[in-house]
């Protein structure tokens, strides 16, 4: 999902990305393409440096996603005994890649309805 997200973006952008670009490159990418770290934000704004911590965060959060995908995922040719992480866990990575999906998205539509109007 994340993925798919990122190379939608990229492409609407007109951003060249390669298959071979993981997804920690796919979401950099995005990150710088739609500056969703502003550096607008002053020292002087209130929470400024949590906001910026927050955003970093985030996109470090699809790192931590696709590792996690990669240990316990089923696509990597699990056997039956395989373990996986309880539904607990799999409920908190589905909410944060939502919650990366939804941010980057309405990031997205924002910046297309301000380029749109600036060139009016």
């Amino acid at each position: 999902m994340i993925e798919t997200c990122c190379k939608s973006i990229l492409t609407k952008r007109g951003v060249a990305f390669t298959k071979s670009e993981d997804l920690g490159d796919l979401t950099k990418k995005v990150a710088k393409e739609l500056r969703l770290v502003p550096e607008e934000i002053t020292d002087e704004t209130k929470g400024a440096e949590n906001i910026r911590l927050i955003l970093r965060n985030l996109t470090q959060l699809t790192n931590n996603l696709a590792q996690l995908r990669g240990l316990y995922g089923t696509g990597h040719g699990r056997d039956g005994q395989h373990r996986g992480l309880q539904p607990r866990h799999a409920r908190l990575a589905v909410a944060s890649a939502v919650a990366f999906v939804d941010f980057v998205s309405e990031t997205f539509r924002r910046r297309q309805v301000s380029n749109a109007q600036s060139n009016v």
